[in-house]
């Protein structure tokens, strides 16, 4: 990802979100003198991979360009419970007025990024990518893939525009496999072409075609293996569908490239962490 495009869509995250909450004001911290100065810090309540410092960052660089954020630990970093991660000093009110959006991306971001680190352990030593989807919290794609970088796995195509997918509706749209690479071919020719493919007929002709990729989709292990003897290295073989931490290493053990779950980013659980005003 280009980092102006990941710039923009982070500034636009932040302002929407303090859009949401702030609203036409934050009414509580008004009750708070101006020139009151705080100091605060962030500290981690479970074990977790930190990340989303830009966004925490950005929150309140937006509401006060006084507030000083000065980081203990940076993305990526393996955190543990007590940990102090950063101390936040400024002026009271627009610290009280950020702490919640920015809790919320650190959180969010950090739970997607530890999932990921999860999963990227689970295959450790093997030749194969563990792959996101678009299975993503709308308005964050852009974060959430960041994050699942960040946690050591890598993306699948951005959004529709820029990877070309065929899965069963538009295959019976064509009529066969063959027609829908073609027209994709005509349509397209400088993005990958992918087929889902269900079984080792559709594998076949799915190869045949000149498909870029095949998406297995809910292909045992047995099968799995079958399908990376048919192909032999003339396309890219993706497993998807039915994968957890429990059965990972296995599936990856087949010889396949590319792994792609949805529980990266769509199952995530929250991180624990604490802002702590200093009396």
């Amino acid at each position: 990802m280009l980092l102006e495009v990941l710039d923009e869509a982070l500034l636009h995250s932040v302002r929407e979100a303090l859009s949401e909450d702030i609203g036409s004001g934050d009414i509580t911290a008004a009750l708070i003198p101006g020139d009151e100065q705080a100091s605060a810090s962030v500290v981690c309540r479970e074990a977790a991979v930190l990340c989303g410092m830009a966004w925490f960052n950005a929150v309140f660089a937006e509401l006060d360009t006084d507030i000083l954020v000065t980081w203990a630990a940076k993305d990526g970093d393996a955190i543990q419970p007590g940990q102090v991660l950063c101390t936040l000093t400024g002026p009271a009110a627009p610290i009280l007025t950020g702490e919640r959006t920015a809790l919320n991306f650190l959180q969010t971001l950090s739970g997607t990024a530890t999932r990921a680190r999860r999963y990227a352990d689970a295959v450790s030593g093997l030749p194969v990518r563990i792959l996101d989807t678009r299975k993503t919290i709308p308005g964050l794609r852009q974060a959430q893939k960041y994050a699942v970088r960040t946690g050591g796995c890598h993306n699948h195509r951005m959004g529709l525009y820029d990877g070309i997918l065929i899965k069963e509706n538009h295959i019976a749209s064509a009529g066969s496999i063959s027609a829908a690479v073609e027209d994709a071919r005509q349509a397209s020719r400088d993005v990958p072409v992918e087929v889902e493919v269900e079984n080792a007929d559709q594998v076949a002709e799915a190869v045949q075609s000149g498909a870029d990729i095949l998406l297995l989709d809910n292909f045992t292990p047995a099968a799995l293996v079958a399908a990376v003897e048919t192909v032999n290295g003339r396309a890219k073989l993706e497993a998807s569908g039915g994968i957890t931490l429990d059965n990972i290493r296995e599936i990856a053990a087949t010889g396949v490239d590319f792994i792609s779950i949805g529980d990266l980013t769509k199952d995530l659980q929250a991180i624990d962490l604490s802002m702590i005003f200093s009396s």
